[in-house]
């Protein structure tokens, strides 16, 4: 029953702690777009195209926390 105890926990901590790095990631990606956008109006596409690539990546961290996460309490 530890092993199990000690498997939970360590699957809880991999996903708690690889997703609070992507969301805060997250959101300084949103904040920088949206000033960007708000200085230079013209440059939006450019900029939203650059910021939607760089989320999935920022996604790609968490989605890699989670299998961390999995195979730590499966296996």
């Amino acid at each position: 029953m530890e092993k199990e105890a000690a498997q939970l926990i360590a699957a809880a901590i991999a996903i708690g702690l690889g997703a609070v790095g992507p969301g805060i990631g997250l959101g300084m990606i949103g904040k920088g777009a949206l000033e960007s956008i708000g200085r230079n109006p013209e440059a939006s596409g450019k900029i939203q195209s650059n910021m939607i690539l760089m989320a999935a990546f920022t996604e790609g961290i968490a989605i890699f926390a989670l299998v961390i996460a999995l195979i730590l309490k499966f296996v």
